[in-house]
C-alpha cells in the first residue's frame, strides 16, 4: 500500500493485521481520488474509522490543509502515528483514539471532506452519515466505502449521491452538497 501522488507520492505505509482490517484497495482509492482530486487542496479532512489512515494520508499528500483521524483501536491509532511521521505529514493532523460516532456527536470542528469507511456489515456507515451532516460545510463531500450490497439512501440531508460503484466487495458511494 503506497500514496498514490502529490508530496509523500510512493512512499509505503504500514497496514493492520486482522480478520476485520480491510485496507482499501488501491482501485477503490485511485476511484476515490480521481473523483475528488479537484477539492482537496487547503481543505480540512476527517478520516472515519481511520484504520491505517491511508485515505487522510492520500489527502494530505494531494495538498489538503489538515485532517483529522479518529479510530477505535488503539494499535490503529499507532500505525496511523507512525504512517504520518513516515510521510512528513504529521505537523497538519490530529490522530484520535476513539469511537467514530462519538466523536461526530461531540467536535465542534468543521470539515470540507470526510472519509467513512467503517468495518463492513455493521451498519456503521448509516449511523455515521445523519452525524456527518453536523460537522461538513456547506459545499463539502463525504465518501463511503461499504460491502457491495449495503444500501446507503440517495440523499441525506442537502447531499447527494454523484458516485456509486461496485469494485469486487466493495462499494464506493460519493455524496455532494446540492442547493434546493
Amino acid at each position: 500500500m503506497r500514496v498514490i501522488t502529490g508530496t509523500a507520492k510512493g512512499r509505503r505505509l504500514i497496514t493492520l493485521e486482522g480478520e476485520d482490517i480491510r485496507p482499501t484497495a488501491d482501485k477503490v482509492k485511485g476511484a476515490i481520488f480521481n473523483s475528488i482530486q479537484f477539492d482537496i487542496e487547503g481543505r480540512a479532512v476527517l478520516d472515519l474509522f481511520a484504520g491505517s489512515g491511508q485515505l487522510g494520508i492520500e489527502a494530505l499528500s494531494r495538498g489538503a490543509q489538515k485532517a483529522v483521524f479518529i479510530d477505535l483501536s488503539r494499535k490503529a491509532v499507532q500505525v496511523v502515528t507512525e504512517n504520518l511521521e513516515h510521510c512528513n505529514l504529521k505537523e497538519n493532523s490530529t490522530v484520535f483514539n476513539g469511537d467514530s460516532l462519538s466523536y461526530l456527536k461531540t467536535t465542534r470542528e468543521k470539515f470540507d471532506i470526510i472519509f467513512i469507511d467503517p468495518p463492513y456489515n455493521k451498519q456503521l456507515t448509516a449511523k455515521a452519515l445523519p452525524l456527518a451532516l453536523g460537522v461538513i460545510n456547506e459545499g463539502g463531500i463525504i465518501v463511503c466505502e461499504t460491502a457491495s450490497d449495503e444500501e446507503l439512501p440517495e440523499k441525506i440531508g442537502s447531499f447527494e449521491v454523484v458516485k456509486s460503484d461496485r469494485y469486487s466487495k466493495t462499494k464506493l458511494t460519493v455524496y455532494r452538497y446540492c442547493e434546493e
